[in-house]
């Protein structure tokens, strides 16, 4: 029966939206998203789902899906997912993380929603040593 399955809430991991600098300037056009490990183990089979969507000027619009893989992230690492437009701050972004840990299958969908990716929600990211944007 269903409620004979364990339900497991994923914690511990986190998305960061994180500007790019060179020599001290931040890009203005793009910047790094990454999955951040903070437990003490690894998680293994890690998969990242990625799609933006919303309207701008009354317009519809939505972004390709990407599909990440990565085999194992280390205890307490962050690993870049991809690059993401600062135009697409405008819209939803949405990153669908899937992972094994110990012995078990977890979810999490992380959504960061129009107009959240700014410097008043900068935060400082574990591991990166950078500001930027997080939802654990």
């Amino acid at each position: 029966m269903k409620k004979d399955i364990p339900q497991y809430k994923v914690a511990d991991l986190a998305i960061a939206i994180v500007p790019r600098e060179d020599h001290g300037i931040l890009d203005q056009e793009m910047w790094d998203v990454f999955v951040v490990n903070l437990k003490e183990d690894p998680i293994e089979n890690v998969l990242v789902n990625s799609r933006g969507y919303g309207e701008i000027e009354g317009e519809q619009m939505r972004t390709t899906i990407l599909r990440h893989f990565f085999n194992e992230i280390g205890p307490q690492e962050a690993i870049l997912i991809e690059p993401i437009q600062t135009k697409l701050f405008d819209i939803a972004n949405e990153y669908w993380v899937s992972f094994t840990y110990d012995g078990y299958m977890y979810d999490k969908k992380y959504v960061f929603v129009r107009g959240s990716i700014t410097e008043e929600n900068f935060t400082t990211i574990p591991f990166l040593e950078r500001k930027g944007v997080m939802i654990k």
